[in-house]
Formats: C-alpha cells, structure tokens, sequence
C-alpha cells in the first residue's frame, strides 16, 4: 500500500517515515459493486484513497439522472476537500465495482499538513487541478456537441492509461457510464460509438471500448 501511495501526486513527497505512519493511522474498508461510500450532504471527516477497483464521483438531476463527475482509479485520491473544512460531502461517491479504500481521517491528517509545508502546497495543486477541470467540464457541456464530447473524454481515458504510448488501448466501461459521463442517453452514445467502429476507430466489447485510433480522436477534438 505504501508504494502505492507513493506514486499519488499529493503524498509522492512525504518523506517515507511519514508515508509509513500515515498508513499505519489509515484504515481499511471494501466495497462491493454499486456500494454506496458516501452521500451528498454527508458528514465528512476525511480522504480516501483508491487501494484497489475503482469509484465513480456522481450528483444527480432534478429528475434523478445520474451524471459521472469523474472516476477515482487505484492510487487516486477523493474527498479531498474534507482536508481542508470538514464540511459536508459535495457529491455521491459509489463503488465501481469491487473496490478497497484506505482512509485517511482528518484529525490524523491535519497534523501531516502543518509539519510538510510541501504537503500542503500538494494539496492546493489537487484543489486547483479539480476546480480546473470542472471548468473545462462545464465548458465543454455548454459549447461542445456529443460527438466532440465523446472523443475528448474517450482520448482522455486513453491516454491517461495509455501514458506516451500510440497503441490500441481497451478501457473497462460500459456505454450506460460513458453516456451519464457525458451527460447524455446510451443510446445516443451508442450511435456515435458504433459509427466510429464502422470508421476503424474503435472496436466496442462486452463492458469494454478498445480504442484503435487515437489520433483519429485528436482530430475530432481539434
């Protein structure tokens, strides 16, 4: 668990006594498929981290249409403005599907931030990476189509997985997440996506979409 905190943005430069008692104070919990970890509006007393599976950060419409604000993969880290109020929960977090968290109770934490002075300028770049691409979220909702939408946060997934790489990537995900992801119907998605298969750009299966072409994605964003 260690290493794989040590790999997170926001702890990679705890130094390692600190890294090891800072686990050493967390606390385990798993989750099963579609478990709900917390809820908008909830107490929050803490941060999390991704130990294993995945988690999906989610608000809802007036109607009750779910809307994928993000995803938090192994070594991510949410909750994070817990740290810094302690205030209510700003969203829904679900299990994506089995997943194991740590977490990192504020009380315990706290004391990291104010004897790491770098810590805490970490988690003010976590802060400001997240207001930044909500932002660029809304922007994109107000001014782009479906289609633009759609390769944009197909081309960040890949990439995010991928890293420098231009092969095939294959994601794990369904199309009803891609479209509460992108706001929209499955079907909807489902036509745009089977478009692009016919085209070579990517090949849909079962719970998965293998991206072929990724430059074919960047030129649809550009």
């Amino acid at each position: 668990m260690e290493k794989l905190l040590s790999r997170n943005f926001l702890l990679e430069h705890l130094p390692d006594d600190d890294l090891k008692k800072l686990v050493s104070l967390a606390r385990e919990q798993s989750f099963t498929k579609n478990q709900m970890i917390f809820a908008k509006g909830d107490p929050a007393t803490g941060m999390m981290a991704v130990v294993s599976g995945s988690v999906r950060i989610v608000s809802y419409s007036p109607d009750g249409k779910e809307i994928v604000l993000r995803m938090v993969n192994p070594g991510g880290v949410f909750g994070e403005i817990a740290l810094i109020d302690g205030g209510e929960r700003t969203a829904e977090a679900r299990a994506q599907e089995k997943t194991t968290l740590m977490f990192l109770d504020r009380e315990h934490f706290l004391p990291f931030l104010e004897a790491n002075p770098r810590l805490c300028i970490d988690l003010l770049n976590v802060l400001c990476q997240r207001l930044r691409a909500t932002s660029e979220q809304l922007e994109d909702f107000s001014f782009l189509d479906l289609r633009v939408r759609l390769a944009k946060g197909l081309l960040h997934m890949a990439e995010e997985k991928n890293g420098d790489k231009e092969g095939p990537v294959t994601l794990s995900l369904s199309q009803q997440l891609l479209a509460a992801m992108m706001g929209t119907t499955r079907e909807a998605v489902n036509k745009r996506l089977r478009d692009w298969e016919d085209e070579g750009i990517l090949s849909l299966g079962r719970g998965s979409i293998e991206v072929l072409n990724l430059g074919a994605l960047r030129q649809i964003v550009d």
